[in-house]
């Protein structure tokens, strides 16, 4: 039979255990998710894709082909301005000879020199659009998604697929304006997710200047109906996290002054 003594240390930390756990329970933390600055590459004119290099995660290096588009038109146009070019420098080459000899006039042989100044840079233009129907990784990461496959038709500036570089991860909260003074520019919060890391962490680079009324997304009956300020943090560990992934954020808790004596 227990003391009256020990009856009462035990009913202690019941109530100790209870209180901690009904603290835990009013401390889910900020609910938000993982979203990524995607990297989409997309030809400068319209044509047909004839060829695609990669696949849907695949990991590129920056520089490695991505994929190719119809070039006939633009061919067709480098064919006519090197016509032009030949045709200029002939017309050049003739104005100099004359004006050698003083048979011709400055006002010939400075047309003639324009003429071909003007020609050779058309040159250089369609040789650059000709070279711009391969295209090439911008940045190393991995393949995201694909929006047009070989045969089909892509608009002018239209993505054909997005890269994800592994840095551009981002996990994205919103803090209700009571609690914004504990956050900073700078700051480390601790993220909690569904077979995440235990050690990880996000920096925050981002906290909006006004506010809005919490997104849809968030269905805590806390938070809804409240004006909220977004910010955005970039986890230590970008692959251990997904696109889309709900998680909790957790502010660091200060360090005790008597501590850091």
């Amino acid at each position: 039979m227990m003391s009256s003594h020990t009856t009462c240390r035990l009913f202690s930390l019941l109530a100790l255990l209870a209180l901690a756990g009904c603290n835990e329970r009013r401390d889910p933390g900020y609910q938000g998710w993982v979203e990524a600055d995607m990297i989409f590459v997309s030809p400068d004119e319209s044509g047909r894709v004839t060829k695609l290099n990669i696949r849907e995660g695949d990991e590129v290096q920056a520089g490695a082909p991505l994929y190719s588009v119809d070039d006939d038109l633009q061919r067709a146009d480098l064919n006519q301005n090197n016509a032009t070019l030949a045709n200029a420098k002939q017309t050049f080459d003739r104005a100099q000879a004359l004006s050698k000899t003083g048979s011709g006039t400055q006002a010939n042989l400075d047309a003639a020199v324009s003429a071909l100044r003007v020609a050779e840079a058309r040159v250089n233009t369609s040789q650059t659009r000709l070279t711009r129907r391969n295209a090439f990784a911008p940045v190393s990461g991995t393949i995201q998604q694909i929006y047009f496959r070989e045969g089909e038709m892509v608009p002018a500036q239209r993505p054909v697929l997005s890269i994800l570089p592994p840095g551009n991860m981002k996990v994205r909260f919103y803090v209700p304006e009571t609690d914004l003074a504990k956050l900073a520019v700078g700051d480390e919060v601790r993220v909690t997710c569904d077979n995440c890391a235990a050690d990880l962490t996000a920096k925050i680079y981002y906290i909006a200047t006004t506010a809005e009324y919490t997104p849809p997304v968030i269905y805590s009956l806390d938070e809804r109906n409240k004006l909220v300020y977004l910010v955005q943090a970039r986890p230590n560990k970008p692959a251990s996290v997904r696109v889309g992934q709900p998680v909790s954020v957790f502010a660091h808790a200060p360090i005790p002054v008597a501590t850091t004596r």
